[in-house]
């Protein structure tokens, strides 16, 4: 035996195999062997023999191939291999005509192993099958069958086929393919050309073929593909339901017409193209005088366009003036924004200095960093075990602590972990997250595991073949998560006195800015916006108000003022009174909107409890909309107070003169008049309407597009793109200082004095490092690696999610926005260049002359990192070390270890058996150790 061919084949057998070699022909009985199956011969000769493949009893993988002619075992070592069974996936697309031969493409896996693949389908007991193409391992095409049963009957009626699969070799789970319904449409018809079979036809006019059927109403993009010959030569085509539209090729002279499709050919006629009899000299003369005519018309018509163009120029020029006009009008309005923006800020922030800006404490910070959404971690308590077995178990977890802080043991145990298929995504963030917790006393300890998990990383990353930019790009490791913690842990500092004040601030422009004008209580679409998503795309009218608000923590002391809009809902009202009464207090210490009542107060007695839903809100069909300030018509200047909800009152004296608002809905109101003093506990608040059926829909400002009887078109006076981008232009302009100051802060190596964090120095000199020994000198590939590892690892989610740093709400507007500036954050650090076109989003046209000029700040900021003398292992350990010793009890180390050791006990024999393998776990008898520790917490459970 010299060689085989094919090598490989589906587990299921079936292929035919060609062993090549010499005197094959010899002896009598021969038996041919792949592995213990025998192989069904199919004929031999001197040179070659051909047999069937039995199908695979040890499933996929190689086998020798052996040879017995008479009883003697022929020479030669060869191999066969079982390759899984080809699968099929989709089918695009899932119909034909009843006459077959369209184009069908397969997608699935190991689709190139299938010799001969054949499609077949099965329809009124008669089955057809046609030929298919290797493409590519994933890929095949296949032409369809026709039906082979007797459809004259029913030739207009779609036909659903009773089975439908694939013939490839002997693989039977395909035979018949369940996931599809496919269909054959009836066969096109065409029309005879005319009666006499003969087209008279004018050079160059287009031939049309009339019929039915020509595009199947099937669903999807997929069509019929015609070709049409007049003679042997194909014309364009337009096709519709009911014509061909040929444009002839310049022929002349009759010519049969074949129009093909499918497995179908079908010829309606023959056309006679007449050709252009020669010109007379009547002809000749009128020709020359038009001709002439011609002329002179273009002459004047020269003189006109230049006339034309001289008017053209100066109107260009005007436009141009007026366009110079807007820009400047655009950018002052921008500079008056901004110059308003910055009162307010100033105003906000005018008792704040770094000390007042209301940061979180370290471990708020960290929690919210490490474990986001949830509060109440057990990290944060004492442990508590019930039953009696405290001591013992905590007892178990020092046991256990001292295993966590061996490195082979952790290592292990999490390289362990990323190897199991049921440790999900959401496991790996969180168990590195609880290793970091347990580890926060040992800092120097945490960074080497951490350095270790990464190069194992980069190593994994390289092995695999995938692009080295996609480095840290998604968190689908340990290492991953821990390295944003290790960041969180050591740039606390950073950011509590540097880097926290640009981002308060902005965080503070964007609300405020997007607050002065109106905000869809229930979309979350604002007027000023830099996300296009959360744009009001309709003309709101609003007015700005100035309310008087009682002092609620002294009524006697002066009123203070609070800008709203008259289209604000009360609740937006009440959340903007709270921020200015009490707007440089921390958001968690500040009553909360929902405890809360609004009055509007006329006189020492009348008051008004103003609500969101109350009997007056307006219902039209099924569509109710929240109350505003110009719902209750409350005017400037007016006075109103938020009580506690429980204290608010509702009291109309007889005295009272109310404006006509109240009773001008055409309904008895049931307010209740007292002549009871203000705080009489007998005061009546307004009665509630009943609830409705739940079909009813609450809007505010624009009614929700996303409901069904409201389609995208019909959303009322909808701008296009074009108008509003210059809205996103002046909000974008009254922010950018903001925005530069963050980002001028954040790529710096020396702010307010402030040396450049220790951690960054050290974090990116180890990638270099990484990089020098792998051989990666691209620039690129290094520059998105530190991007990767820095501003889209730790900042981005500190800018996107300011909450992980100070104490304050941040709403679904004022996200937005925030994602637009870590969008523009990360487009900054990247090293591919954004080329913009009208479909680009509107994100990156609107920072698209911003980005080059922070990329150059980027690349400084690396190249300044880079020349910055190396940190010694010695200085960075004792840094670590004072790092843990300031944050050594913020968290319960026994808690994270009992969270973690959940973990353990999910997956102990893995990690034992992979502890026995290791030579220096056997050493250190990690594995026996773990299992005392098993047998310990085990016992208490």
């Amino acid at each position: 035996m010299l060689a085989l061919t094919p090598g490989r084949g589906p587990e299921s057998g079936g292929t035919k195999v060609t062993i090549i070699g010499e005197n094959l022909s010899a002896g009598s009985i021969v038996s041919v062997y792949f592995g213990n199956q025998t192989c069904e011969l199919y004929r031999r000769s001197m040179s070659e023999i051909v047999c069937f493949a039995a199908p695979s009893l040890m499933g996929a993988g190689p086998v020798q191939v052996s040879l017995t002619v008479d009883r003697a075992k022929a020479p030669g070592s060869l191999t066969f291999e079982y390759i899984e069974d080809p699968t099929v996936q989709s089918i695009e697309p899932l119909w034909s005509i009843a006459s077959g031969h369209t184009t069908l493409t397969v997608t699935g896996t190991n689709l190139d192993v299938v010799q001969e693949p054949r499609v077949r389908v099965k329809y009124a007991g008669h089955e057809s099958v046609n030929v298919c193409k290797v493409l590519n391992t994933t890929t095949i095409s296949c032409f369809a069958p026709s039906l082979k049963a007797d459809y004259t009957a029913h030739q207009e009626a779609i036909k659903h086929v009773d089975e439908f699969g694939f013939v490839f070799n002997n693989v039977q789970a395909l035979l018949t393919y369940n996931n599809t319904g496919f269909v054959y449409y009836p066969n096109p018809y065409l029309e005879p050309l005319s009666l006499s079979g003969v087209l008279e036809q004018k050079p160059g006019a287009p031939i049309i073929l009339k019929g039915r059927n020509l595009v199947p109403s099937a669903s999807g993009g997929a069509r019929l593909n015609y070709t049409v010959l007049i003679g042997d030569t194909p014309c364009s085509l337009t096709v519709s339901d009911t014509q061909l539209l040929c444009e002839p090729p310049n022929l002349t002279g009759q010519h049969k017409v074949l129009v093909q499709v499918g497995g179908l050919h079908i010829s309606p006629g023959e056309v006679h193209i007449r050709s252009d009899s020669l010109l007379t000299m009547p002809a000749i003369l009128s020709i020359a005088a038009g001709g002439g005519l011609l002329l002179i018309i273009v002459v004047i018509v020269l003189l006109a366009y230049r006339r034309k163009s001289h008017e053209n120029d100066l109107t260009l020029k005007r436009l141009q003036m007026q366009m110079d006009n807007l820009e400047s009008r655009v950018a002052l309005e921008c500079k008056e924004a901004f110059a308003e923006l910055q009162t307010d800020i100033n105003e906000l922030t005018s008792d704040l200095d770094r000390a007042g800006i209301p940061f979180l404490d370290y471990r708020t910070y960290a929690m919210r960093v490490l474990f986001p959404g949830i509060d109440d971690h057990p990290v944060l308590r004492e442990l508590e075990v019930p039953g009696s077995g405290q001591a013992n178990v905590e007892k178990a977890l020092k046991q256990f602590a001292q295993l966590v802080n061996n490195k082979v043991f952790l290592l292990t145990f999490i390289r362990t972990l990323e190897t199991q298929r049921s440790f999900s995504m959401r496991d790996r963030g969180y168990v590195a997250s609880l290793i970091m917790t347990s580890l926060q006393g040992r800092l120097e300890y945490a960074t080497d595991i951490l350095k270790h998990l990464l190069s194992d990383l980069i190593e994994r990353n390289l092995e695999s073949k995938n692009h080295p930019k996609l480095l840290l790009r998604r968190t689908e490791s340990v290492a991953e998560k821990m390295l944003t913690n290790w960041f969180a842990f050591l740039l606390h500092k950073f950011l509590k006195e540097c880097a926290g004040e640009p981002l308060f601030m902005l965080f503070c422009a964007i609300k405020q800015q997007m607050e002065k004008g109106p905000i869809d209580s229930i979309t979350g679409e604002a007027r000023y916006s830099l996300s296009e998503d959360k744009l009001i795309r309709q003309q709101i009218e609003y007015k700005t108000l100035t309310l008087s608000c009682v002092n609620p923590d002294n009524e006697n002391s002066p009123e203070i003022p609070v800008k709203v809009l008259n289209c604000d809902t009360i609740t937006q009202v009440k959340e903007k009174i709270l921020d200015a009464v009490y707007k440089n207090m921390p958001y968690s210490s500040r009553p909360r909107a929902t405890d809360m009542d609004l009055e509007w107060r006329q006189g020492r007695t009348a008051r008004v409890v103003l609500q969101d839903e109350d009997i007056t809100t307006k219902i039209e069909g099924d569509w109710k909309r929240l109350n505003t300030l110009m719902h209750y018509q409350v005017s400037d200047r007016c006075v109103v107070a938020l009580v506690p909800k429980q204290m608010s009152s509702f009291i109309i004296p007889s005295s009272a003169s109310f404006p006509r608002s109240i009773s001008r809905y055409g309904m008895d109101v049931p307010f209740r008049s007292t002549p009871t003093s203000p705080d009489s506990p007998h005061s009546r608040v307004p009665m509630l309407t009943p609830d409705l059926e739940s079909g009813v829909k609450i809007w505010h400002l624009v009614k929700n597009h996303d409901h069904g009887d409201q389609k995208e078109g019909e959303r009322g006076s909808k701008m296009v793109s074009e108008i509003y981008l210059t809205r996103l232009l002046a909000t974008k302009g009254t922010l950018q200082k903001f925005v530069d100051d963050l980002f001028e802060t954040l790529f710096s190596t020396v702010c307010r004095g402030t040396a450049l964090p220790l951690a960054i120095k050290y974090m990116f000199d180890f990638l270099d490092e990484q990089a020098d020994r792998h051989g990666i000198h691209d620039m690129d590939v290094r520059h998105t690696w530190k991007s990767n590892c820095l501003p889209l690892r730790f900042w981005v989610n500190v800018i996107k999610n300011p909450q992980f740093v100070f104490d304050i709400h941040k709403s679904s507007i004022t996200d937005a926005c925030l994602s637009v500036v870590a969008q523009t954050f990360m487009d900054s650090c990247s090293t591919s260049e954004h080329r913009l076109g009208k479909d680009s989003p509107s994100t990156k046209l609107l920072y698209a002359k911003d980005i080059p000029h922070y990329k150059s700040w980027v690349e400084r900021y690396y190249a300044d990192i880079n020349r910055l003398p190396a940190i010694s292992d010695q200085d960075m350990n004792a840094y670590l070390a004072e790092q843990a010793r300031l944050h050594s009890s913020e968290f319960n180390v026994l808690s994270a270890l009992h969270e973690i050791y959940a973990y353990v006990s999910k997956y102990s024999q893995e990690i034992i058996e992979t502890l026995e393998q290791d030579e220096q776990a056997q050493k250190q008898k990690l594995a026996y150790k773990m299992e005392q520790i098993i047998f310990a917490m085990s016992s208490e459970s």
